[in-house]
């Protein structure tokens, strides 16, 4: 542990941006299973609007730090790409 009090203050700081940091990567994950939910059970209406919602979200993981830009648009073009194609259906018609 720490001696001085410049690094007691670190390690403080350090602990809360950690906690604040997996909180906001716990939200974003939480919105991303409950969109793969929808999407699972067959319900591509419900999930075609909460689409708009989840890509909010996303974006705010990259202003907060959690997610680099690149790795975002990756994120909402494959999340997209899963909405048409469960819209579409498993045949393609």
């Amino acid at each position: 542990m720490a001696n001085h009090p410049s690094a007691l203050k670190a390690h403080r700081q350090s602990l809360r941006r950690r906690s604040r940091n997996r909180a906001n990567r716990a939200s974003l994950r939480t919105a991303l299973k409950s969109f793969a939910r929808l999407l699972d059970a067959g319900k591509a209406q419900e999930a075609g609007k909460e689409l708009p919602i989840l890509y909010a979200s996303v974006d705010q993981a990259v202003r907060k730090g959690v997610l680099p830009k690149n790795a975002a648009a990756r994120q909402k073009s494959r999340l997209t790409r899963r909405l048409k194609a469960a819209a579409v259906g498993p045949d393609g018609k």
